[in-house]
């Protein structure tokens, strides 16, 4: 089963296995990659020869070094700053592939080499088996586009030990795999190398069921090394606090080299965005991730809409990707003079909740 040629699928033996292979935008989802994933995974659901789904990235030179650098944010800007409908079909469809993912009843193996980021984690983050290696890169750094950690990212980093999700989100700091499966992030250890043999290997097996599938994976993962973000009891103290502004003065007082360069990175970060993260996760801790799922998708409309020509996403955008001028014209320009009015209004449904987008999702 082929699809666009960006999103190569095919039935191996008893497992379904899925290869992003669109390696020079380093497999940066499209509107069409995200509809080829949900028609293939909604195929393989419901057969039973399927006993279970691996999906991996590429690069240039084949098959991993790269998992998925996020959603394609030249489309999303393209599509934001003319009106393209598609923009609305792209993160409504987007986030329904997400929730499949998280509850897709069959071993869902994800081998998150190389670069894995916002979408590349909205389409991992699911998976039964998340698989790191020492390439791995880990991040959500929205915040620096001026959006939000979206694709489940209120439910999966809330979840994190202590205030990590807290501190992943606002900061968009980058981590490696030891990190990664002690925030609880990923499950496993593989070294890159012995990646195409498993991959190879779960082809050419038999399997009595699913879980079978799973547990020879698991034999093959080894341990991580210690984790290497040393800062764990600064994160919990700082990124615990009342808000934003109490986080950043905290972090500019303190005498160590980690809280001024944290301080330095958020003060970097759109102003008002890093408001409406904060809220995002703390709220998100106590949902399910349909609930989670159905405000991230309210959030992205009010990131496009709710103040019209003054899109912090598209001006993010703009600097980061774009004219690469690297300096965004945030507004508010200053963390202290967000007003809490304008915060609150994001977490407004533009929808009443029968005709939410996203109403089926439970």
């Amino acid at each position: 089963m082929e699809m666009t040629g960006e999103v190569l699928a095919e039935v191996r033996g008893q497992v379904g296995l899925i290869t992003l292979n669109r390696p020079k935008a380093l497999n940066a989802l499209s509107l069409g990659m995200v509809r080829d994933l949900m028609t293939v995974l909604l195929a393989w659901q419901q057969d039973p020869a399927v006993l279970a789904v691996a999906i991996r990235g590429s690069n240039k030179e084949g098959p991993f070094g790269a998992f998925c650098a996020g959603g394609d944010i030249r489309f999303v800007h393209q599509a934001g700053t003319v009106g393209n409908p598609e923009l609305e079909d792209f993160f409504t469809e987007e986030y329904v592939l997400n929730h499949l993912i998280h509850n897709f009843g069959k071993p869902y193996i994800a081998f998150m080499d190389g670069i894995v980021m916002g979408g590349g984690m909205g389409i991992s983050q699911g998976a039964s088996l998340r698989i790191v290696t020492e390439r791995t890169k880990m991040a959500m750094p929205e915040t620096a586009i001026g959006l939000f950690p979206d694709v489940g990212g209120g439910y999966f980093l809330s979840r994190c030990p202590g205030r990590v999700g807290e501190w992943l989100a606002l900061s968009g700091e980058t981590i490696v795999a030891a990190d990664a499966i002690a925030f609880h992030l990923a499950d496993g250890f593989l070294p890159a190398d012995q990646q195409a043999a498993v991959w190879d290997g779960l082809g050419a097996q038999r399997f009595a069921d699913g879980a079978a599938v799973q547990q020879w994976v698991n034999t093959k993962l080894l341990a991580a090394g210690a984790c290497q973000v040393s800062a764990r009891e600064q994160i919990d103290q700082y990124f615990a606090l009342a808000d934003v502004p109490a986080i950043v003065a905290a972090l500019e007082a303190a005498a160590d080299d980690w809280a001024r360069a944290t301080a330095a990175t958020l003060r970097k970060r759109s102003p008002l965005m890093l408001h409406v993260v904060l809220e995002q996760i703390r709220r998100a801790r106590t949902m399910s991730l349909a609930d989670d799922l159905r405000m991230e998708r309210d959030l992205v409309r009010h990131c496009f809409y709710l103040r019209p020509g003054q899109s912090e996403t598209l001006e993010g955008i703009r600097a980061l990707a774009v004219d690469k001028d690297q300096k965004p014209a945030w507004n508010p320009a200053r963390i202290e003079d967000v007003p809490r009015e304008l915060v609150q209004d994001f977490f407004k449904s533009p929808w009443p909740v029968h005709a939410h987008p996203l109403a089926a999702l439970r």
